[in-house]
């Protein structure tokens, strides 16, 4: 084919770059053919000149130039190879919650990172090739989870879906309920934190043991890179004054937000030895992140419940997560049973 073509962004192709969506069609187009194009008014988009960046969606048109015929025959497609262990897809297959034709739902696991960096090689972003489900490309994540927290973790099976999620996390159209075993007793048992957090300098060339520190709010305008942080909270059952079983919604989502708040408060998260002091077993006073015993030194903080407006049906969709292993041996041992919690103590508050 040789002369001009006018192609109409398909269903599943919308919200994605000019060049991304050409050389997905024309496999052999270079990123320079593509901008020289732009820079001479030959690529338009509805008729109007286009940049390689400009975000084309659903149903435009795209007017393309003559390419000539190396690049307008695509090469012959070949099967992906997968770098994914059968072990590791039927892993996180069985973590799936929820799938309908523009979401997924998992139920995290506690130590495996959302995505890659400093040595992670083995994370959802990856995983996630094992999630396509007939798909041809694999699900986008939309939020995240800290690698050692579990729980409720939604992925985008299209790009529609993908941008109107996103969308909802950023201007907080969701609701997150957490739960955690917490060392101590928080007191009064329902309330509320509002502080400000700023990120504190690690040390190393990585910037190693970064850390969020909380600040009085009186302090936030005057502190560079200091946010508004606001959580919600709700001790459900208690152990004594050793322990206690705290319900938790982020009303702002902030780096660490929960940890650091808890700790704040006197009462770190069991396991959590960035915030709580990982060695210290906890006596009743509201300090150390250990509870002791045959309690697991593992982080106990689980995204048990997401409430989000599926973006296609715009009906409300409420994920719930069922406890990780180590947190349920936790309960059990305590004499606690998921069923006894109230799923939305925050109710009257919200």
């Amino acid at each position: 084919m040789s002369g001009v073509q006018t192609i109409t962004v398909a269903e599943g192709e919308g919200d994605q770059r000019l060049d991304r969506w050409l050389k997905r069609r024309f496999p052999h187009l270079a990123q320079g053919r593509i901008e020289k194009m732009c820079r001479k008014g030959e690529l338009r988009v509805d008729g109007a000149r286009a940049k390689a960046s400009t975000r084309v969606e659903v149903g435009q048109s795209v007017r393309i130039p003559p390419l000539g015929e190396d690049v307008d025959t695509p090469p012959p497609p070949r099967p992906a190879a997968s770098r994914v262990s059968d072990a590791d897809a039927k892993m996180i297959r069985d973590c799936v919650i929820f799938r309908d034709d523009h979401i997924i739902a998992l139920n995290k696991p506690a130590g495996l990172p959302v995505q890659g960096g400093s040595g992670q090689t083995r994370h959802v972003d990856d995983l996630s090739e094992a999630l396509r489900f007939g798909y041809d490309e694999k699900p986008r994540l939309v939020h995240r989870l800290d690698k050692d927290t579990s729980g409720v973790l939604l992925l985008a099976r299209t790009r529609e879906a993908a941008a109107a999620l996103t969308a909802a996390f950023r201007h907080r159209e969701t609701r997150k309920i957490y739960w955690a075993l917490v060392a101590g007793v928080p007191k009064p048992y329902l309330g509320e934190i509002k502080t400000g957090l700023v990120k504190a300098p690690g040390h190393g060339s990585g910037g190693e043991g970064e850390k969020m520190l909380a600040i009085h709010p009186s302090q936030i305008d005057s502190t560079p890179g200091a946010k508004r942080a606001h959580t919600l909270y709700a001790t459900l059952y208690r152990v004594a004054s050793r322990a206690a079983w705290v319900a938790m919604e982020p009303v702002t989502g902030r780096t660490h937000q929960l940890r650091v708040h808890m700790a704040e408060m006197g009462h770190p998260i069991a396991g959590d030895g960035k915030y709580g002091g990982s060695g210290q077993e906890n006596q009743g006073d509201g300090w150390g992140a250990q509870v002791g015993g045959i309690i697991s030194k593992k982080l106990h903080l689980h995204a048990r419940r997401l409430i989000i407006e599926h973006p296609v049906t715009k009906r409300p969709l409420d994920l719930t997560a069922p406890l990780p292993s180590h947190m349920k041996d936790s309960w059990d041992t305590f004499g606690w049973t998921e069923d006894l919690a109230d799923p939305d103590p925050f109710e009257k508050l919200v």
